[in-house]
């Protein structure tokens, strides 16, 4: 960036250049429009934002979870996802030799009820192969080993004669061996549980599990698992990708859907149950909305454990006996009630309680706060979802009397009337109309319930796979949620994740495949709001013949360390804006020294993010050398830029 070199001030910059290594705020760059921003941070217009404010909504969808943050490596570990009826298709598994020297075929002989279906492997050649015959899975499009790293076999084997098993991990031609033992299986009408440490000599991103023997017989396999040593506290989630949510700051974890939760029909809905206890016993189901098997690894309990690792307050979207395509009759709906109070007892009884023991005896004794739930998902229209909500909301009030309950019907168009704690508001749309609806909540009715806008982003003919221009309306939005967060009462973006294999809702927050990711431009917009959730918000206002191009907000924040003045501008428009930032009522000194300035922008509005180049639109920090009270900035056009003002100690402290 050019420096204004007829001033002491940017002789200041330049220093400051040469001692930090970082770029300075340019003070002069030639504008074709001019704007005021006035801020009033007086202590007694500030408002506190609620400290739920932005969160993150987390739904199974383009492979987010199975195949996505949950690290488990194989694909259909269970032989569940070709159905109960057997013989059935035991995709992605497939047989290494030809069928005569193996055959594999689904049976029924699991020792675990609750997914009966088993894998039989008949060798039938006396003289093998070299290297054997067996079964390989790919995982989802190939399993990223890495040299170096550790990697937790389990599995169930059984066999009437005793037979030596290679497990393997190679190459996905199989000619690259990456890590090999062998297990001996003792002859036995019994199923064996099976583990093995594998640690890798070489890295390859498309890796398969190889299970192998050169012996003929019948063996038999249920529950392979394969999952990486190092995953995030432990817990079973993907490092790199909890990292990139964690660098939000999320307030909320709202799960598990989405679609997800309602199923295209009932019978495929999410099933909170048939999701915890020991992974091997979990059945597993097909996500008929989004298309796809899941083993359901990704359960109930991994979600409340994914948000207290989060540090984020759990949100339950749970079924109210609605899908898309059948419902449960509202005289009928006594067990899905129960079934819900259930889950509520799983995450907050006592250890000693009928489904809080349950959650004990899988290593969490301290029940999860759960203090927020959702009665359904986007079924305000069906025929039975008012009398079902009800039904719900009247036994969960008795039963849980401090918990906020969320409605499906939208309130900031009309009054519900039912009562709710927080009404569901969604929103998928183009930029232009994205940008306008900054001012929505201006004229929502401060009585009755508070928003919950748990969906929102542009999308389709301007969004791409996650475009600048998407990522500047969705934050213009969000300044408006701001400014009236006292009826706002928390925001997320939707969906979170996309595996790049599986692009069936587009655009995203966060891309990855088995060993890559990056934010795309709606991500990187969101973490410059991370520190609004529980900061103070101050009264702006915009004076420019081009105002219908800008938004704003402005809020007084602090770290651990320092207090700043926050002050956010979206340059919606295709103009370069010379913006005056005025001040006022602000109890403390501005430092210069410490005031930074952060543009998320590029130079087509269209541009996205890749794994070639995945910052190319990223947000770029500078000195804000010219901090001060008042000051004279410049927006680039189509841009979204923070000037964060350092501030001395000061009653302002005090005052958040």
């Amino acid at each position: 960036m050019d420096l204004k070199h007829s001033s002491s001030t940017a002789i200041f910059c330049l220093l400051l250049l040469f001692c930090v290594g970082c770029r300075c705020w340019p003070l002069e760059i030639e504008a074709t429009q001019t704007a005021t921003l006035k801020v009033d941070a007086s202590p007694q217009l500030a408002r506190k934002i609620p400290e739920t404010l932005f969160g993150i909504f987390f739904e199974e969808i383009n492979h987010a979870g199975a195949g996505g943050i949950w690290a488990e490596l194989v694909s259909n570990r269970g032989f569940e996802a070709g159905g109960s009826n057997t013989p059935s298709n035991i995709a992605p598994w497939s047989i290494i030799g030809d069928d005569s020297s193996v055959f594999v075929a689904t049976d029924r002989t699991s020792c675990f009820s609750r997914n009966i279906v088993a894998l039989r492997m008949e060798v039938l050649c006396n003289d093998c192969p070299v290297g054997g015959v067996g079964v390989y899975n790919p995982g989802f499009w190939g399993m990223n080993i890495e040299d170096g790293k550790a990697y937790n076999l389990v599995m169930y084997v059984k066999s009437p004669e005793t037979t030596d098993l290679t497990v393997s991990l190679t190459s996905s031609d199989g000619l690259q061996n990456l890590a090999s033992a062998m297990k001996t299986v003792s002859g036995t009408s019994n199923w064996t549980k099976v583990e093995q440490k594998l640690v890798a000599k070489g890295t390859n991103r498309t890796s398969r599990l190889q299970i192998t023997t050169n012996k003929k017989g019948v063996v038999w396999l249920d529950q392979v698992s394969l999952m990486p040593e190092d995953t995030y506290k432990g817990h079973g989630f993907r490092t790199e990708l909890i990292s990139m949510i964690l660098d939000l700051k999320p307030r909320f974890l709202r799960f598990p859907g989405g679609g997800f939760v309602e199923g295209e029909w009932l019978r495929n809905a999410f099933r909170w149950r048939e999701t915890i206890g020991p992974w091997e016993e979990r059945p597993g189901h097909f996500g008929d909305v989004w298309h796809y098997w899941t083993d359901d690894g990704l359960g109930y309990y991994e979600f409340l454990q994914l948000a207290e690792d989060l540090g984020a307050a759990p949100i339950w979207v749970f079924n109210n006996g609605i899908s898309h395509n059948d419902e449960v009759d509202t005289v009928a709906i006594a067990p899905f009630v129960k079934d819900v109070l259930d889950s509520l007892e799983f995450a907050r009884g006592s250890a000693d309680s009928t489904w809080g023991s349950v959650r004990a005896a899988m290593g969490h004794p301290e029940p999860f706060p759960v203090k927020h739930v959702a009665i359904g998902n986007e079924d305000c229209r069906k025929k039975f979802y008012h009398g079902n909500y009800l039904k719900f909301y009247n036994a969960i009030r008795q039963a849980y009397p401090d918990i906020q309950m969320i409605s499906n019907c939208d309130g900031s168009s009309r009054l519900l009337d039912h009562p709710a704690d927080l009404y569901d508001f969604h929103v998928y749309t183009d930029s232009k109309t994205l940008f306008n609806m900054r001012s929505t909540f201006d004229r929502i009715s401060r009585s009755g319930p508070k928003a919950f806008v748990s969906e929102y982003a542009v999308w389709r003919s301007d969004a791409g796979r996650g475009s600048l221009l998407a990522s500047l309306a969705e934050a213009a939005f969000l300044t408006g949620l701001e400014k009236n967060s006292d009826i706002v009462q928390m925001a997320s973006y939707a969906p979170l994740f996309v595996n790049d294999n599986d692009q069936t809702w587009n655009p995203d927050a966060i891309v990855f495949n088995s060993w890559q990711h990056y934010g795309t431009p709606s991500y990187w917009m969101q973490t410059l709001f991370r520190e609004s959730s529980g900061a103070m918000i101050h009264p702006i206002n915009i004076s420019s013949r081009y105002s219908s191009s800008l938004a704003a907000s402005a809020i007084t924040w602090q770290d651990s360390e320092n207090s700043f003045l926050r002050v956010k501008v979206v340059n919606f428009g295709s103009d370069t804006v010379s913006l005056t930032i005025s001040t006022s009522g602000l109890q403390a000194s501005v430092n210069a020294l410490g005031s930074t300035a952060t543009v998320l922008t590029s130079g087509n509005v269209m541009d996205e993010n890749s794994f070639s180049n995945p910052s190319k639109v990223a947000p770029v920090k500078s000195h804000l050398c010219n901090a001060a009270k008042q000051m004279q900035v410049t927006l680039a056009p189509h841009s979204f830029t923070t000037f964060d003002l350092a501030l001395a100690q000061s009653k302002l402290v005090a005052e958040m």
